[in-house]
């Protein structure tokens, strides 16, 4: 399986100036494979420490951090001793070590020549209980579910992959069923690791959708294990009101639809909380389309979506044959699935910042609303062929957009005004932005 961040993490290693690496992400994204597949292709050999199973090494940075003595504890722990250049420290599950992360911060200052990853499923939740964290010595990667285009590597469409890659638009539109076939697979298997392992290898959608049940079950334990016991129930809540938020032709969150009466302040723990872990992507609406996008943030107006099209799939109940065979009882959830089939490429990218807009007066709403370098990008989703794109024509001569982005099944056009990028290719986006600057 090749992972994209692949090509970060050697990036990093050759830096003069790496600092200790986080890497962040929601349980079995795959991060751990990640850490250990790069130390088995760049490195002579690594020192593997899980703190959630090593007892004697949780209580390692207690009392001091003296290098020396952790690196001594490191290799008595796992029998191979760190060497510069050579040795790849990994930490995994890091915020269950007390101090832990604290430590990254004097392997920085006074033992740079160290290479040393981190990675923790609740980092953000350790990080909002008074952890001390060392602002500015270490750097960051965030972790998403398999995209698209990781798809179809690991399904070994390469060539396929190589033309959404280098944008060859008349050998991509010849492909389009083909293109079209493999994205309904994916909006039923997903991005997560194990389930597109499982689909490369036996292509069995029952097997997929047990083990997308047993991921969501996995999930519901940490809720119990890791949250306060007071939050638990509201987080469960919010977790499983997705579907239905997503599913309404407006998905702004409504609180009203995980309990009558709800309202805001008894669930903003429960949504900071799944925030943190991952598993959700919170989306705010920015109140005016103008740079930067930040500073417009409407922050009690958002949409959510899950950390994967596959899981909400799973929570959905949803049928293989009704999305691959395109039934009509499929049409409502079809635009749910397709929006966060978007934004969970759009994630992936770290380059771009993203929100949606909405009027004042509810007449006009642009799906999501993306910020890139200095350019203010709207897009409109379609999950079919529709051609109509009345809101997003009105947003762009209102706000004089130089580029307005409609992703839908049709094929990749340019017209004065609009760029219609298809679905199967949205994650060659800032690629294309890119080229037209």
């Amino acid at each position: 399986m090749r992972r994209i961040a692949l090509s970060f993490l050697q990036k990093w290693k050759q830096r003069n100036t790496r600092k200790p690496l986080i890497i962040r992400g929601a349980r079995q994204v795959g991060k751990t494979w990640l850490m250990k597949e790069f130390a088995k292709t760049e490195y002579e050999n690594f020192a593997y420490v899980n703190f959630e199973d090593n007892q004697q090494l949780k209580t390692l940075f207690l009392n001091d951090f003296d290098i020396p003595r952790i690196l001594l504890a490191i290799q008595i722990a796992t029998g191979i001793k760190p060497e510069p250049n050579k040795t790849l420290i990994i930490f995994d599950e890091i915020q269950e070590a007390e101090r832990a992360l604290t430590s990254l911060k004097y392997f920085r200052e006074n033992a740079p020549e160290y290479h040393v990853i981190a990675a923790g499923s609740l980092l953000g939740i350790a990080l909002h209980e008074n952890t001390s964290f060392p602002v500015g010595k270490v750097e960051f990667l965030d972790l998403y579910p398999l995209s698209f285009t990781e798809f179809l590597e690991a399904l070994g469409e390469h060539d396929l992959n190589n033309l959404i890659q280098t944008q060859q638009w008349v050998m991509i539109n010849a492909f389009k069923t083909k293109y079209i076939e493999l994205l309904k697979q994916y909006y039923y298997v997903g991005g997560m690791p194990e389930v597109v392992s499982s689909y490369a290898m036996n292509q069995d959608f029952s097997e997929i959708r047990q083990i997308q049940q047993h991921i969501l079950n996995s999930y519901e334990q940490d809720f119990s294990k890791h949250a306060p016991a007071d939050v638990v129930p509201r987080i469960r809540m919010v977790w499983n009101s997705v579907p239905a938020q997503l599913s309404k032709e407006n998905r702004k969150f409504i609180y009203g639809l995980i309990k009558q009466g709800a309202r805001a302040k008894e669930f903003e723990l429960a949504l900071a909380w799944l925030t943190d872990c991952g598993l959700i992507h919170k989306i705010n609406r920015v109140s005016k389309p103008a740079l930067p996008l930040k500073a417009y943030e409407d922050m009690g107006a958002f949409k959510l979506y899950l950390l994967d099209i596959g899981l909400l799939g799973a929570m959905a109940n949803l049928d293989v044959k009704t999305l691959l065979d395109g039934n009509l009882i499929f049409s409502e959830f079809k635009g749910a699935l397709t929006e966060q089939y978007v934004l969970q490429q759009l994630v992936t990218d770290a380059e771009i910042s993203i929100f949606y807009w909405s009027s004042e007066k509810s007449d006009g709403e642009i799906d999501l609303l993306i910020q890139y370098k200095n350019e203010i990008v709207p897009i409109e989703v379609k999950a079919a062929e529709n051609l109509q794109a009345k809101s997003l024509r009105a947003f762009a001569e209102k706000n004089k957009s130089k580029m307005a982005i409609r992703t839908s099944m049709s094929d990749f056009r340019e017209e004065t005004w609009l760029t219609n990028l298809p679905l199967y290719a949205i994650n060659e986006l800032t690629g294309y932005l890119e080229s037209k600057n």
